[in-house]
């Protein structure tokens, strides 16, 4: 049975999803040629002749390929001001890659901030500060969206927490060094 398993197992990856992979790297190349050329259409519903993000991610489900799209299409989505659409296809993208992932967590905090959900949108910015701590940019700029974002909610506490990490992790980043004036407008005076 052991036996039977395995080679069950290998066989299916051998000769069903790395063939569909490759397949799917193939459709998902042409699409990734047009989003660079900021041509959002032709990404998303593909020309006629090659396929789009959408495309892959249904012909090509359970792929890396398609997990990608889900990353381009969402972020075609919230540029497009859909938001709606850039939260499902955001939500539905994962990567160990933190850059990316960081990145997609903004996105989802951008999408949700311009919905109305502001408590969601609070939470993906700090995921997205919080996953790669040692990227000083990236992280002190996600951190300092989550504060502006408290702030907009009245939460001044909860926004001069968020600075004051900030501040001490990320003193040199372009948000550590204007950190000082943040914390002010949120009534958060620091004794240096």
């Amino acid at each position: 049975a052991i036996i039977l398993v395995a080679g069950g197992w290998l066989g299916y990856k051998n000769f069903i999803a790395a063939p569909k992979e490759k397949k799917a790297n193939d459709a998902i190349s042409r699409a990734q040629a047009y989003f660079a050329k900021d041509s959002l259409d032709l990404a998303l519903n593909g020309d006629g002749a090659n396929a789009g993000f959408l495309k892959v991610i249904k012909n090509y489900s359970g792929t890396n390929a398609a997990n990608l799209a889900h990353y381009y299409t969402g972020a075609i989505y919230l540029r497009k001001e859909d938001f709606s659409n850039a939260i499902k296809h955001l939500k539905d993208f994962r990567t160990d890659a933190t850059q990316v992932q960081s990145a997609a967590w903004r996105m989802l905090g951008d999408a949700y901030m311009s919905t109305g959900k502001k408590e969601e949108g609070v939470s993906f910015y700090l995921k997205a500060g919080k996953l790669n701590d040692k990227d000083e940019f990236t992280s002190s700029e996600n951190l300092f969206l989550a504060a502006m974002a408290y702030e907009s909610m009245g939460k001044l506490k909860e926004a001069g927490e968020v600075l004051k990490v900030i501040k001490q992790k990320y003193p040199k980043t372009e948000k550590g060094v204007a950190v000082d004036k943040y914390l002010a407008r949120v009534g958060v005076i620091l004794n240096d």
